[in-house]
């Protein structure tokens, strides 16, 4: 046990159970249901949800008569309930129906307690239910309800969805049956949301998976009734992907393969068609193809929608789309702001004409290489971990979807890959039906209802916990190894149920996972220190002599530490597997990609500089005399050492970068529009060989987006000396080098393939105030987003 962790925890718990008994709640054994209902294909999936859910988690039967049960569950819309005098009186002061709106009223005194809902529209009964079975404890034989449960609510927030896209690239979603299909949409119903996006068959993936439990197009058609069934609003992301769709050609067979989708689909609201990220199309040619996209699409949904986004686009085509804009073309409804948009919803809000609403697409599936990373993520994290881990980020997901004026966009679908961001797509539910809820008392609901009523506030606070394991250097991070002993204590005193609940499954992956990487990382660190402390000693031992032993040294990382961590990490990769058709492996669960969810295949990536330090010794070994591989090595032993009044930046480290300026805060620019931010070398799983012997510290870098300049600056300066700068490139986009108002340190270069140390004079003048500012830039004519500036390391060298 690590000291203080034993009172911490006993203060947490303490905390809990006085938060637990601050809300009174009234028990029954037994209930049933009045259905006052029109019996709508929408109110009938409200009821039967309320039962099933309700019997799942208590085994109570609500069809059970009425003058039997304890408790009565009333349920109707306003309208079937207002010719029922006993309720309409409880529904006089609930204002104005609203869309999706509704009113809970718990009636708990004398000898008939019933919990009345209604809702004002037949969506708005299914949002009644869900909000009565979260804030409900549901356990076996028993259902207790806060006596504080009445209310009269409406979203804020119009549009409130997910996307949910089976394919072969998501990380479990091409597994679901369509049983599996129908819970998950029940499960995002409860927490308040109103819409789904679908995916066609031909999309920038593969054409099959060997998960698919049905045929694309088939699961598309289930996916579209069953939201047709709960009523939510049909979206469908539909990408351009047939080629040049200005020959005639491809835009026909593009049309024809639509018509067959639109045609088959029972409920489709508005089809979504990105203008890059994927396809790539010009504005022009874009726009005239959608407007054919339209009358196809109307054939079979009438009243349809169709939206597009400016993504991918560069400076020039973004000149285009606004151009195109002010013509207001009347066959377009609306804009989508998705990842790789050149400027923020607020600002697009500006110059997109008032009449064309705008939808936010937030990515909430991706941890870096992402719309919205994790600030100051560890390198350790990133490399093992990767992009698209399990995730619940809810401080993260509350700063982005507050980072926008709510004036300026009408909803939102998020962009999702699967189950690992689960807690954030909740959270974007609950914060879209009330942007000022409580965030803790989010968790509390998901921990309440998905996990356990017992485990309420420990799970809740566990979430949180999981979010606070990346901040900041994770080696002196030793709250990971605090909430890891939480999870343990969860863990063991679990009943089977809760163990074989997958969002359970999913916390604990993480907290092992978590726990193992530093635990690793503390010890892989520990011997590269030891390795380089042998190194120091090779002027006596002999260099041969010493590369030797600090290959001995290094080689120990090979003997596993906390294997028990370990261990259980595969057992709960192999769980989800089962249990959420999860995908955590290329190699053992049909992952696509380790980008894609396929983490557990990276768990033991390398912590230190082994392979970089064993490259070099092969090197060195085969220099002939022994003042060569002792300056050699005296090269490695001062690697970062910009020598007497230098300076260095590992900018790939957050706790090592003293130079670099960051001109915005988190809060402000999640999208790290105009601000530099942690960056991954592209592509990394499908170069792991590429990778594998470089240096920590050019695994991770720094980069900027559309144009924005990645600057250092520094002061106290010598003014009479000369400087050089060396720096190390990792992504081949051409670069540029500037320093103070623009005096070139170098012109556009494309950097080498390896990483490597380049360096460059700094001309005198721009020293001469003892300042100096360096800026990177790319090439501002280049092709797509505006991708670059990806700078690993920087050395300011005195001559």
């Amino acid at each position: 046990m690590y000291p203080g962790r034993t009172v911490y925890l006993f203060l947490f718990f303490c905390f809990l159970c006085g938060s637990a008994l601050a809300e009174n709640y009234r028990t029954y054994t037994t209930a049933s249901i009045s259905d006052f209902t029109d019996k709508t294909e929408v109110e009938a999936a409200a009821v039967e949800m309320l039962r099933e859910e309700i019997y799942k988690r208590t085994l109570i039967d609500l069809s059970g008569s009425n003058r039997q049960a304890a408790l009565r569950l009333v349920v109707g819309t306003r309208k079937s309930l207002g010719s029922h005098r006993e309720y309409e009186s409880l529904l006089s002061g609930s204002g104005s129906p609203k869309a999706d709106g509704f009113t809970v009223k718990y009636h708990f005194e004398g000898n008939a307690p019933y919990i009345l809902i209604a809702g004002d529209d037949s969506r708005g009964l299914l949002f009644g239910i869900g909000y009565v079975l979260r804030k409900a404890r549901l356990s076996r034989n028993r259902i207790e309800i806060p006596q504080s449960l009445s209310l009269t609510t409406a979203p804020v927030v119009t549009l409130r969805g997910h996307q949910l896209g089976y394919r072969p690239k998501v990380n479990s979603y091409d597994g679901f049956t369509v049983d599996m299909w129908e819970q998950y949409i029940r499960d995002l119903v409860v927490f308040g949301t109103n819409a789904v996006e679908l995916l066609p068959p031909f999309t920038d993936d593969a054409s099959d998976s060997p998960m698919f439990t049905l045929p694309q197009k088939d699961m598309l058609v289930k996916m579209s009734g069953l939201a047709k069934k709960y009523g939510l609003d049909v979206w469908m992301w539909y990408p351009l992907m047939h080629g040049d769709y200005s020959k005639p050609g491809v835009a026909e067979k593009s049309l024809a393969e639509n018509d067959s989708i639109f045609k088959s689909i029972p409920k489709l609201d508005a089809v979504f068609v990105p203008g890059g990220d994927p396809g790539r199309q010009t504005p022009y040619v874009f726009f005239k193809h959608i407007q054919r996209k339209l009358q196809v699409l109307r054939k079979y949904h009438p009243r349809a929608e169709i939206w597009m986004s400016p993504q991918g686009y560069s400076d020039e085509w973004m000149r285009q789309f606004i151009s195109i804009m002010k013509a207001n073309p009347d066959y377009l409804t609306g804009i989508v702001h998705g990842p790789w948009c050149r400027m923020d919803v607020d600002s697009l809000r500006k110059i997109v004409p008032p009449q064309y609403p705008i939808r936010r697409y937030p990515d909430i599936t991706h941890t870096i290489d992402a719309q919205y990373y994790v600030p100051d993520w560890d390198f350790a994290y990133t490399v093992t971990q990767n992009r698209e881990p399990i995730n619940p980020r809810p401080v993260d997901q509350q700063t982005v979807f507050k980072s926008v004026k709510l004036e300026n966009f009408k909803g939102f679908i998020t962009y999702s890959e699967g189950v690992n961001d689960d807690v954030n797509k909740m959270v974007w539910s609950g914060l879209g039906w009330n942007p000022d809820a409580d965030l803790t008392e989010i968790l509390r609901d998901y921990s309440r209802y998905f996990i356990s009523p017992d485990l309420t506030h420990e799970f809740a606070q566990g979430l949180l916990a999981l979010e606070k394991n990346w901040r900041g250097p994770l080696l002196t991070n030793q709250a990971v190894y605090t909430h890891h002993a939480m999870f343990q204590e969860m863990e063991r005193k679990a009943p089977p149920a809760v163990r074989l609940n997958w969002r359970f499954q999913q916390a604990l992956y993480r907290s092992y996972y978590d726990a193992y990487t530093r635990s690793r990382l503390i010890y892989e660190k520990h011997l590269e220190d030891q390795a380089l402390s042998v190194l120091r000693k090779a002027p006596e031992t002999g260099s041969l002599s010493a590369m030797q032993k600090a290959r001995d040294i290094l080689a120990a990382s090979d003997n596993r530490v906390s294997t028990d961590w370990r261990q259980r990490t595969f057992e709960l990769a192999e769980a989800l597997f089962n249990s959420i058709r999860m995908q955590l492996s290329v190699r053992k669960y049909f992952a696509i990609d380790t980008i894609r969810g396929g983490n557990l295949d990276l768990i033991d990536s390398p912590l230190n500089n082994r392979f970089w330090l064993e490259d070099h010794f092969d090197r060195i070994a085969k220099l002939k005399s022994e003042s060569e591989r002792l300056q050699e090595i005296d090269r490695i032993l001062n690697w970062e050492n910009p020598g007497p009044g230098g300076y260095y930046d590992d900018l790939g480290d957050p706790s090592n970068q003293p130079h670099i300026v960051l001109t915005g805060e988190y809060a402000k620019d999640p999208n790290s529009l105009h601000t530099a931010f942690a960056g991954l070398p592209g592509g990394y799983s499908l170069e792991i060989g590429r990778i594998h012997n470089w240096r920590t510290s050019w695994k991770t870098y720094m980069q900027t987006i559309y144009g924005v300049p990645l600057e250092l600056r520094y002061e106290n300066l010598d003014p009479d000396a000369q400087y050089q700068v060396k720096v190390v490139y990792v992504e081949d986009v051409k670069i540029r080098l500037t320093a103070n108002d623009g005096t070139l340190v170098h012109d556009y270069l494309m950097p080498d393939f390896h990483p490597k140390p380049v360096t460059f004079t700094i001309p005198r003048e721009a020293t001469r105030t003892g300042r100096l500012s360096l800026k990177w830039t790319i090439d501002a004519n280049g092709d797509g987003p505006g991708r670059g500036c990806s700078v690993a390391e920087v050395w300011l060298v005195k001559k």
